[in-house]
């Protein structure tokens, strides 16, 4: 049978995710299903889209088919490559705060993380007055012109990221992609024996991608003291122009985590962005809560600062966090399409108190108010703007 194989791995992921050492409530498990559930569809989607000669971009995680702590904010796209052939790149720039572009040397395993090779936003472009462009990827050459990215060795992958800052009026551009000697011709007809093939590969990367992202935070988050961020840092592995500042926490329900740190001016950081993570090290649901928060979804404090409220319980204030059952969960800041290095002082500060403190210690509890009508208001805005710029 050509899916025997892949009903093994299918098995094989469950077990793994029955497995993992933070499963203590039910919720845990349902949610590991349901990681489980969008893995098997993303795994399919990627080994069918393995065309290396004839490429196109596929979304690489979404928010039923969630990875690596994905951003609320950001569409992720990428195409397999090959470091020996030529990419035409086109589309339109849409409104979005930032559009960048990465070459990876390869994908995520249990032992290691791909090497970055490119990685630029669209600043590094000629963009024509009506928004398109034109990239090309491929060998390096002489007098290769605006535009020209050279494939180092090893290249095996292109993504691309487009990100918001204003859900509501922000609007995605365009992106296709080709290999500059297809165009106009057609792949061979599949037959059963690539199928097969096909869906081996496809176990290969479900159990490859559940076994790495159960390790991935070992590697970068629960070393940290619990209840505490880093400094912001350029993002390893990441984008050039990212920082990122990263911890992970452990309330009660009695207590509230409160994060202060200077909203960035859109000069500095045209992206700037906070979310709460799963143990799963994926994103919580910020489709029907408020898991996460751009700069221009946060309420600023009068005096410049924003500050999050995250925790269990309905605080009644603008920024709430919500943890939506998690006790346990990843933190993450990310600051986008930087015109300079930030500084220590740029970063977060966190403090953990009694929940029913926050009155009488956030300096501006009054500001941050919000009415339950106006709560359902937000939700609904974020609902709306995902179904927008997403399916299922």
């Amino acid at each position: 049978m050509a899916t025997e194989s892949f009903g093994a791995a299918i098995a094989e992921a469950e077990r793994i995710i029955r497995s993992a050492p933070h499963i203590s409530t039910e919720q845990d498990l349902a949610e590991g299903l349901d990681y489980l559930a969008g893995s098997i569809k993303a795994s399919l989607h990627l080994a069918w889209a393995y065309e290396r000669d004839f490429p196109f971009f596929v979304a690489s995680t979404g928010p039923y088919s969630k990875l690596g702590l994905d951003n609320p904010d950001t569409l992720y796209f990428h195409a397999y490559i090959r470091d020996d052939a030529e990419y035409v790149v086109t589309g339109r720039r849409g409104t979005t705060a930032d559009l960048s572009f990465q070459v990876m040397n390869g994908d995520y395993s249990p032992a290691s993380s791909p090497d970055s090779l490119t990685a630029f936003d669209d600043r590094e472009l000629e963009i024509a007055p009506d928004g398109t462009y034109e990239v090309r990827f491929g060998p390096a050459k002489p007098d290769a012109g605006p535009n020209y990215f050279a494939l180092a060795p090893g290249a095996a992958m292109l993504i691309a990221r487009e990100v918001y800052s204003d859900w509501a009026n922000e609007r995605r551009g365009e992106i296709r992609i080709h290999r500059a000697d297809t165009l106009g011709m057609a792949p061979p007809a599949a037959t059963e024996q690539l199928s097969a093939k096909r869906f081996g590969v496809a176990g290969r990367i479900l159990v490859s991608r559940i076994k790495t992202f159960l390790a991935f935070p070992e590697w970068h988050y629960l070393d940290l003291p619990v209840n505490t961020l880093t400094e912001p840092r350029s993002t390893p592995g990441g984008l050039t122009t990212q920082y990122s500042s990263v911890g992970h926490y452990d309330l009660a329900d009695d207590q509230a985590m409160v994060i202060t740190v200077p909203a960035p001016a859109k000069e500095l950081a045209p992206y700037f962005g906070f979310q709460l993570g799963s143990l799963w090290y994926v994103s919580l649901d910020y489709i029907n809560h408020q898991t996460s928060l751009t700069a221009d979804q946060a309420r600023v404090d009068p005096d410049g600062m924003i500050r999050y409220v995250v925790a269990e319980r309905d605080p009644g204030l603008a920024n709430w966090i919500e943890c939506t059952g998690h006790r346990r969960g990843f933190l993450q800041f990310r600051w986008q399409r930087l015109s300079r290095a930030l500084n220590p002082e740029e970063g977060p500060r966190v403090e953990v108190v009694p929940f029913d403190e926050l009155p009488k210690l956030l300096p501006h509890h009054e500001n941050q108010k919000v009415t339950p009508q106006e709560w359902t208001d937000r939700i609904a805005v974020r609902q709306t703007a995902v179904a927008r710029r997403m399916l299922g």
